[in-house]
């Protein structure tokens, strides 16, 4: 370790920040690694103490963060979200202006309590079928949607984490934190001006896909939706003749992948008057006569199999199709953009040993390519997995890494359970009473309705610990200490006294612009919670300077971080929507660019309404 000078701390810290934000835009480097090296500088320059530098991991907006997360996934898991889609698609079956309000005020009420994230990813399917039925292209109804969801991140103090960071630093810096709807008002206001813009004008504006291209997800068969993925590949049912050289040698030995690039899905065996099929046979699988096998490959190689190893096409009857239909299954997911297997190829991964399911199929950027081994995934590519339908479910159930898109009809009687869904629903009424009558820390009452939540079975333990996105608690951790550098460092008053000279004096209007579009271009290349972290000590000092309140200049950070508007890549609550919507980049601007302006126009005039220059406190 090395000890810098005190007078270039300041530098020091800017040029880490600079290093930080430059990572962050080159998406080549994970951002809870971008925060690891945060700390890791901080204590080698002697800038901070190794204590100071981890402290961010004891911070209660950490553990705050985590217990939401779990209190989101409760919700998915007790059907409350689910049974919001259902609502959506009733409600909306009359007009297509007041569905597209419809969608837009769910997803932001929804999100205002949840995961914006989890809401967007529960929502596409829905969304998609939706536009199915009522022949609408998908692309005019998913991008309002997500933005909704943005704009959730205005309307309550748990809606998304920036939001907690700015409450905290204000809590810190010796002023009341914010309450649980101290700035929904503006907020409201905003969500009304931005779904009225979106129904009556911003529509217009967004790409129209033609609607027979957009997937009906609720009643195709597996094999039509293999029609969207199977670029050269095809399904097929064999059965394994007496003289076949199949017959009782191991799937491993059959050389059917190695020699001919087949997939066996599923095996149907009757025996003993007994019909068992089994689902991603493992290798040492022994195949025998009768057995039939449902095969993946591409035609030619399909045929030439066949007649090579004397295996005999059938046609199933009724009842095997059937049986066949109850346990074989498939689903199309998106690889979530901070999905554990970006960058990976599905042979890196061991797709098949760890989820017992096979690839079948690959999208990218609306294009089916061959779902080879070693083909690299990236975020927003979609596959076409197929398998038992426990292991599917399973699958679904990972949705830090994958999305559901779409599942095969053959699932429709599949339903999620309901019975926790009481319990789900008191223990959020509980968390924003508690918040609201202050009764006691917020961080301690949702630990302890986690607790409830899961000794209730709302959900179990692994799946609570599943639900925290380790990665952004990390970002988290690493950058408020970053934020506190910045401030003992003196690198916060030097922002501050720029700020001053470019606002004339101190005028607090000009100061609010300032910050906002400052924050928004920070929000929109990089992350929102480290736009909030970084730019809500600024806020505070500003105003301190200024001699005005903090709170209207807090709450501007606070609203711009959630603009995240301008980029396919400023928030996995837009990202999630490019490759089912079939969105370019410049759709982000015709819609996003006027809603930023509906933003910016409602904080201008209406936030020192409610947050006045000179008052003291918080509603």
């Amino acid at each position: 370790m090395f000890a810098l000078d005190a007078s270039l701390h300041a530098w020091f810290v800017f040029g880490l920040i600079a290093l930080a934000a430059a990572a962050m835009l080159s998406n080549k480097v994970r951002y809870d690694f971008i925060a690891i090296g945060v700390i890791s500088a901080l204590t080698l320059s002697g800038i901070m103490s190794a204590r100071e530098a981890v402290s961010g991991f004891g911070n209660s907006v950490v553990v705050l963060i985590a217990g939401l997360l779990v209190i989101g996934e409760m919700l998915d898991k007790t059907g409350v979200a689910s049974i919001t889609g259902d609502i959506i698609q009733s409600a909306g079956k009359k007009s297509k202006h007041g569905l597209l309000a419809i969608i837009m005020l769910a997803s932001a009420f929804l999100s205002a309590i949840m995961s914006s994230t989890a809401v967007v990813a529960i929502f596409i399917p829905v969304i998609l079928g939706i536009a199915k039925r009522n022949q609408l292209p998908a692309s005019s109804l998913l991008l309002p949607m997500s933005f909704a969801a943005l704009v959730s991140g205005m309307l309550t103090l748990i809606a998304t984490p920036p939001n907690l960071v700015i409450s905290a630093r204000l809590s810190e810096s010796g002023y009341a934190p914010l309450g649980f709807f101290s700035f929904s008002l503006p907020g409201l206001l905003i969500l009304a001006a931005t779904i009225i813009f979106v129904v009556f004008a911003g529509r217009k504006l967004l790409p129209q896909n033609d609607a027979a291209q957009v997937p009906d997800i609720y009643h195709r068969k597996l094999a039509h939706l293999m029609e969207d993925y199977r670029s050269d590949r095809e399904i097929t049912d064999v059965m394994i003749s007496a003289k076949s050289a199949l017959n009782g040698v191991t799937v491993g030995m059959s050389g059917l992948y190695t020699g001919y690039g087949i997939r066996i899905i599923g095996i149907a065996r009757h025996q003993n008057g007994q019909h068992q099929y089994f689902t991603a046979p493992h290798a040492s699988f022994v195949l025998s006569e009768k057995d039939i096998l449902h095969l993946s490959g591409a035609p030619e190689q399909l045929h030439m199999a066949c007649t090579s190893l004397q295996l005999q096409p059938v046609t199933l009857s009724a009842t095997q199709k059937q049986q066949e239909n109850w346990e074989l299954g498939a689903t199309a997911v998106l690889i979530h953009p901070n999905s554990r297997l970006a960058g990976k190829t599905i042979k890196d991964v061991r797709f098949r040993d760890r989820y017992h399911l096979d690839v079948i199929g690959l999208r990218r950027n609306q294009q089916a390519i061959p779902a080879a081994e070693d083909v690299r995934l990236a975020p927003s590519d979609s596959l076409l997995v197929t398998g038992a339908w426990k292991n599917i479910k399973a699958l679904e159930d990972q949705n830090h890494d994958f999305v559901v898109l779409e599942r095969a009809s053959e699932g429709d009687d599949v339903a999620p359970a309901y019975k926790k869904m009481p319990l789900a629903i008191i223990i959020v009424a509980a968390m924003v009473l508690i918040s609201l009558f202050d009764v006691m820390p917020l961080v301690i009452a949702v630990l302890m309705l986690v607790a409830v939540a899961v000794t209730g079975r709302c959900l179990s333990a692994e799946e609570a610990y599943r639900a925290i996105h380790w990665q952004s608690l990390v970002l988290i951790a690493g950058m408020l200490p970053l934020a506190t550098a910045l401030d003992t460092s003196g690198g916060t008053q030097i922002i501050v006294g720029m700020l001053m000279t470019l606002a004339g004096g101190k005028d607090p209007q000009v100061l609010l612009v300032l910050l906002f579009f400052i924050t928004v271009v920070l929000t929109n290349f990089l992350s929102n919670t480290a736009s909030a972290v970084l730019m809500a000590p600024i806020a505070i000092t500003a105003a301190e300077q200024a001699g005005v309140s903090p709170y209207p200049l807090a709450v501007t950070v606070l609203f711009a971080a959630s603009a995240a508007f301008l980029t396919p890549v400023a928030s996995p609550v837009v990202t999630l929507v490019v490759e089912p919507g079939r969105y370019r980049f410049i759709d982000f601007i015709k819609l996003g660019t006027p809603l930023l302006l509906i933003v910016f126009a409602v904080t201008y005039w209406f936030v020192p309404l409610v947050f006045p220059w000179q008052g003291n406190g918080t509603l």
